[in-house]
């Protein structure tokens, strides 16, 4: 049985292993990352290269608390918010979404063109997963739990109700995709970036779907934030994928 919010004594510090997780996922996928990067055909000289990560995670850290924020509009727009509570509030959709726009931006200016997104695919799924595995042993005492239900799924994570243990879902949704992706990726000829493409298209439209089930401040039409956010980056990516590629739905089919 977890004892939630899960932590252990570090002398005499408490340490929340989300924390710690938080920070492992990071680490290792961005040693997973450098890895494939030597392993791939394709160099990019290495200041372009830190550029572009430069870029990326200027990019996440500023949309991860943007968004994270804008989550709660009554406390971002408090007369007198506390600096603490805004720097904490984070979301990996901010993230996701505003570290495109860093690579993007990044790579204008240094006057990149070809896409280097694919090599980030599994590296981030990677960190994800490990990341959802702090955020469910945190239970209520973050904002990664789900609506209380009477589901089978449902479970004790701190407080007194059933709730949807909704960063297990995420968790088992990446793993689904990871396995997804790399069938594809070995059977199919893909077009630089496609990867990526897919990935971020599929991560959005799940989470577009499981915010329904987690507490959120409604914003337009009983959608949150972070779901306004994912329309919009589903709307862009479908554009990207099927209109800009000139693709046909049926050659993404990793099955066939």
């Amino acid at each position: 049985m977890i004892d939630f919010p899960a932590r252990f004594d570090f002398y005499g510090h408490e340490v929340w292993w989300h924390t710690v997780l938080e920070s492992v996922g990071i680490f290792l996928g961005m040693r997973y990352y450098f890895f494939l990067k030597r392993r791939s055909p394709v160099k990019l000289p290495l200041t372009k290269s830190l550029l572009i990560v430069i870029g990326a995670t200027a990019g996440a850290l500023i949309g991860s608390k943007l968004i994270g924020n804008l989550e709660h509009p009554e406390i971002l727009f408090n007369r007198s918010p506390n600096f603490k509570t805004l720097w904490t509030n984070n979301t990996i959709i901010g993230g996701l979404s505003f570290g495109l726009i860093g690579v993007e931006l990044m790579k204008k200016a240094i006057g990149h063109k070809e896409s280097t997104g694919d090599l980030m695919v599994f590296p981030l799924m990677l960190a994800m997963i490990i990341g959802r595995v702090g955020c469910f042993v945190t239970g209520v005492y973050e904002e990664t739990y789900g609506l209380p239900t009477d589901s089978i799924f449902g479970m004790y994570l701190g407080d007194e109700y059933l709730r949807h243990p909704v960063s297990l879902y995420e968790m088992v949704f990446l793993i689904a995709l990871w396995i997804v992706i790399a069938r594809f990726k070995k059977k199919r000829e893909y077009e630089s970036g496609l990867l990526f493409q897919v990935f971020m298209l599929s991560y959005f439209g799940f989470r577009f779907v499981l915010d329904f089930i987690k507490p959120r401040y409604e914003l337009v039409w009983s959608l949150g934030t972070i779901q306004l956010v994912c329309i919009v980056m589903i709307i862009y990516y479908l554009y990207v994928i099927f209109v800009r590629n000139n693709r046909d739905y049926k050659s993404l089919m990793p099955w066939k």
